[in-house]
């Protein structure tokens, strides 16, 4: 089990998710070395506490041995980020990718790292725009050394106890009452992060259509953020979306200058793709993928629900019309 010991680590990627994982990891006591490509967003981090740098070499030489990097870009970037940052460590050293990294990359990755000494750790990271102050929700895979060695992070990265009802049969002891699970070897962070996201994807086309149905029915003239509201207490659909749609509709209520363009940044194709492998139904994980490939092709209320509910949690841009 984790200490409550601080350490240092290594943050590559200052974007909305890298640098307020800096600031919640300060605010408990560790200390972090900063690293982006953009000079103001060090500078930023800088001022408030953070070691920076704007060279690479620079950011490793600042970490104290073994070093621990987290890795905080796009999916696409991790490679090349690897590809440069891989010659600088040493035997014994962590990399951790915290973004939405294809699982089977991940068990490459490791295999490839290990050969030079270099621990891989993939950790899925859900929380959005939200978690610096709520904590983040860490799905982790990878060796159980390294995994146990970085426990002070995730823990402080975490929620913690008391952010959630235990359920009345939960299984005794553990870390996931915390919000951080180590779920397996490399690649299962970021397979269970995958599914995580294709289950988000049908929870929010649900929640779109269904307040789609309610608007349609114009004799009844229903109160959408009402009706989201008083869902909100008691309901059996009750949730943090919801929470969010009621925020939104009392923002907008009837979602206008919005343009009904919802994208997909990789985890919902992948959850069906593996759906498929594993011959395994998933049609509504399947369908809510299709409806927002067809949300580039026009303009309805459906689709800027989902539009919005991004633009709520996870800070994601919002086409405007």
């Amino acid at each position: 089990m984790p200490t409550d010991k601080p350490m240092q680590l290594g943050m590559i990627g200052l974007g909305r998710m890298g640098a307020n994982l800096v600031r919640r990891l300060m605010r408990d006591g560790h200390t972090c070395v900063a690293y982006d490509v953009s000079a103001s967003a060090v500078k930023a981090l800088e001022s408030e506490g953070a070691q920076g740098a704007t060279k690479l070499a620079d950011f490793v030489a600042k970490l104290e041995k073994p070093r621990a990097v987290w890795i905080m870009v796009p999916a696409a970037v991790v490679q090349p980020t690897l590809d440069d940052l891989r010659p600088l460590l040493e035997p014994g050293d962590i990399v951790i990718d915290g973004g939405n990294s294809y699982y089977r990359d991940d068990i490459d990755r490791a295999k490839q790292l290990i050969t030079d000494g270099i621990h891989f750790v993939d950790c899925g990271t859900s929380g959005g725009v939200w978690g610096l102050d709520r904590g983040y929700c860490l799905m982790i895979g990878g060796e159980n050394e390294p995994v146990e060695h970085l426990g002070p992070i995730f823990k402080t990265i975490a929620p913690g106890s008391g952010s959630a009802e235990p359920t009345a049969s939960r299984k005794a002891g553990g870390t996931a009452p915390q919000g951080y699970l180590h779920c397996g070897p490399s690649g299962a962070g970021h397979f269970v992060k995958m599914v995580h996201n294709g289950i988000e994807y049908g929870v929010m086309q649900a929640y779109a259509e269904g307040f789609s149905i309610m608007r349609a029915k114009q004799p009844l003239d229903l109160d959408l953020e009402q009706i989201s509201q008083i869902w909100r207490y008691g309901s059996v659909v009750r949730s943090w979306l919801l929470d969010l749609i009621a925020d939104a509709l009392k923002k907008n209520p009837t979602l206008e200058g919005l343009e009904a363009y919802v994208t997909d940044s990789g985890e919902g194709r992948w959850t069906v793709f593996e759906a498929i492998d594993l011959n395994v139904s998933a049609p509504v994980i399947t369908e809510s993928l299709i409806r927002r490939l067809r949300s580039r092709e026009e303009n309805n209320f459906t689709d800027r629900m989902l539009a919005v509910m991004r633009n709520e949690f996870g800070g994601h841009a919002v086409k405007k019309l």
